[in-house]
């Protein structure tokens, strides 16, 4: 008897966290790295952020290196987001004027409360300045400071962090295989704030462009959508997603074909059906006006962003869609059109050979963005924190590694084999 509960001891499997020491090491060599190019080639408040997320990056990989074991991982993790994060935020907000994000998500919020849409009209689109790239639901985090907060709880970018945060730390959790363990809890709190502090997350929050939420809310679809019992809650996420930025508009068709292989086809049908009915729902309860100027509508949304306006966007990064567009009139109707063959062939691909599971359909989404990013004639290499997030994601709830344990008795200091539980393969969840 006491041979079995010790053998019965010595076989608790332990899960192993991707993130171990070795690794947070060489991801934070790199973070430092990024940030030091970008504080020595860019301006703004691009290189504020940079000058503060060097030192932010640098700590933790020196504390990491000469602590070994001797100190928690998640201490050098929070240090990094100290630096590369709260204390950019603060400084941008109280020291630095507004970027262009911060001023058109304030001034949306503004004509939301005053007029019933976020969208200027088309007599008053002078500049590109002028123009809201972003769907309704955007608006709301500018609501603090129309309705007359001032200061760091006016800012945009301080409920653009909190909501992210909130929204990526649900999804760690949701998708952990045990969420009660000691192990787990370690486990999420360390995925959420390596992943809030890196500059995937961290620099476009600090300087307020609007990628982070709908990067979480993706994460957190995915999260649900792996439990059958959150199919109609993954739907809600992602609606709320499509209806902040149009970027989380190729996840739809992407999670419906991978359902229609997983559940068959009423549920494919079913999550579709919620998904696009709440993001119309959302977009006209927050900008029902603007149903009476569609044009507006789609000026600031559709043409703008493919750069089909008088008023240029700024988004010019030297990728191919750009580059053809540059060359005049003829190049950018080649770069449109090859945007939406590009498209076509992403929508034959998920009937030909849709994603079998939540893990391939984050790799189809991904495939999806880039291809979409490069083929724009309006783009810029920031958009790439989408596919650089789904693929983080994916890294980060992996299957867990069972430690095989040691037996006892004659056979011991053999190790054993180690079956993973169904419901286990999610989340990786102990920290070494």
């Amino acid at each position: 008897m006491e041979r079995t509960q010790e053998n019965h001891q010595h076989s608790t499997p332990a899960h192993e966290h991707w993130l171990n020491r070795k690794r947070l090491l060489v991801a934070y060599l790199i973070f430092t790295a990024y940030a030091a190019a970008l504080a020595i080639y860019t301006g703004q408040a691009d290189q504020t952020w940079a000058i503060w997320a060097v030192v932010g990056y640098a700590v933790p990989t020196l504390l990491i290196a000469l602590t070994r074991n001797r100190l928690p991982v998640i201490v050098p993790v929070l240090v990094s987001l100290a630096g590369s994060l709260a204390a950019p935020v603060a400084w941008l907000v109280t020291r630095v004027s507004p970027t262009p994000e911060v001023q058109v998500i304030s001034r949306s919020a503004v004509l939301l409360l005053q007029h019933g849409t976020p969208y200027l009209p088309q007599g008053q689109l002078d500049a590109w300045l002028s123009y809201n790239p972003y769907l309704p639901v955007m608006a709301l985090f500018g609501m603090p400071r129309a309705l007359g907060a001032t200061g760091l709880l006016g800012d945009p970018r301080l409920w653009l962090c909190i909501v992210s945060l909130a929204l990526i730390g649900a999804a760690f959790w949701i998708a952990a295989p045990h969420r009660h363990c000691d192990s787990c809890r370690r486990g999420v709190l360390l995925s959420t704030v390596f992943v809030a502090a890196s500059p995937v997350i961290a620099f476009p929050l600090a300087v307020g462009i609007t990628d982070p939420p709908v990067i979480a809310l993706m994460f957190l679809t995915l999260a649900l959508i792996a439990r059958p019992s959150g199919v109609f809650r993954a739907a809600a996420a992602l609606a709320v997603a499509c209806a902040m930025k149009a970027t989380a508009w190729p996840a739809v068709p992407v999670v419906t074909a991978m359902l229609a292989v997983r559940d068959g086809a009423r549920a494919a049908w079913r999550f579709a059906g919620v998904a696009i009915v709440v993001t119309g729902i959302l977009a006209v309860c927050l900008a029902p006006a603007a149903l009476v100027d569609p044009y507006a509508f789609i000026q600031n949304t559709v043409l703008f962003p493919l750069g089909l306006t008088r008023q240029k966007t700024p988004a010019a990064s030297p990728l191919p869609g750009h580059l053809l567009a540059m060359t005049g009139m003829t190049g950018h109707m080649i770069a449109v059109a090859l945007l939406v063959t590009a498209g076509i062939a992403f929508g034959v691909s998920l009937i030909v050979r849709p994603p079998a599971d939540v893990r391939a359909a984050a790799w189809r989404i991904a495939f999806g963005l880039t291809a979409m990013f490069t083929l724009s004639p309006a783009t810029r290499w920031g958009y790439f924190v989408y596919p650089i997030g789904l693929v983080g994601w994916l890294l980060l709830t992996r299957p867990p590694v069972l430690a095989a344990p040691v037996l006892a008795g004659p056979e011991r200091g053999r190790p054993a084999a180690v079956e993973i539980p169904p419901h286990a393969k999610r989340l990786s969840v102990t920290v070494r």
